[in-house]
């Protein structure tokens, strides 16, 4: 949400030079056909922080900008770099361009801080969305390629158990409870915790997360979940299972202290074993 409204406001007082009050329908429409062909001066080749933190004080990042134009993992592995020119948006980024914004529009008219909503006002959107005829395929792991994730995840482990037995159960958090990515890094809001694991009266186990949205939910963990959780929490020297007192991170740093906060490092693990897995599978012919 934040990214949207926070070009659209750009937009609106450094292009535009207007204020959000003032946008009609025709504006959001040229900001739609802005945000398809931005100006290379608001591109970026890779992501940076938006702010830098500098003698105890946030300060702007003149590194930052609002667009930032991304290649497929195939072109990076062949070694080719992102340029500002191939920028595109997707169809799905169009959405939620106009999903976004009209919530937000929605929430100041709400607020009575607008009349109208200028984005649902727009009667031909598909000028700037495609109707697709055909359903997208849907990806997922057969269960020969999810076998083979965690037979090149064990071998990984032999060469470094401390790094790759955490890789081992961050898999089985994915796959086991099709948890986000997001939801296993700790941030300001939520922590994921030992003693969110939890055994009802039925003696079935529950795991709790916070998602998107800030929304809470209740997820039931399997027999072979509930397996991954007691080899972990082994390694870790801990009991079998927690209780409800234990409130020690999920994701422990390898290096220093607390819970796992950054997403990054958690891609780039399930990544490298995605990737041997693929390797493995091609080398096998299957």
């Amino acid at each position: 949400y934040r990214r949207e409204t926070e070009r659209l406001l750009q937009w609106a007082w450094l292009i535009k030079k207007v204020s959000i009050r003032e946008l009609k329908r025709d504006d959001m429409e040229q900001f739609i056909k802005f945000c398809q062909n931005p100006p290379t001066t608001w591109i970026n080749t890779h992501k940076v922080p938006r702010y830098l933190e500098n003698a105890g004080q946030r300060k702007p990042n003149p590194d930052w900008r609002p667009f930032v134009v991304t290649i497929s993992k195939i072109a990076h592995k062949l070694g080719k770099n992102p340029n500002v020119e191939q920028f595109a948006l997707s169809q799905g980024a169009i959405q939620e361009i106009f999903a976004i914004l009209s919530t937000y529009f929605n929430f100041l008219v709400a607020e009575e801080y607008l009349i109208a909503n200028p984005v649902a006002l727009i009667r031909q959107k598909s000028k700037f969305i495609r109707r697709q005829q055909q359903k997208a395929p849907i990806r997922r792991l057969s269960l020969l390629q999810w076998q083979t994730v965690l037979d090149v995840t064990e071998e990984l482990i032999l060469q470094d158990p401390v790094k790759y037995e955490r890789t081992l159960f961050i898999l089985s958090l994915l796959f086991g409870m099709y948890l986000r990515i997001s939801e296993l890094a700790a941030t300001d809001r939520w922590t994921p915790r030992m003693n969110n694991f939890t055994k009802d009266s039925y003696d079935q186990w529950w795991f709790t997360t916070v998602g998107k949205g800030n929304k809470e939910r209740q997820i039931a963990v399997s027999d072979s979940m509930l397996g991954s959780l007691i080899r972990w929490r082994i390694f870790l020297g801990l009991s079998r299972l927690p209780t409800p007192a234990d409130t020690s991170p999920l994701l422990p740093k390898l290096r220093g202290r607390g819970p796992l906060s950054d997403t990054v490092p958690i891609r780039r693990l399930v990544q490298e074993c995605f990737d041997r897995a693929c390797e493995k599978l091609q080398c096998a012919g299957k």
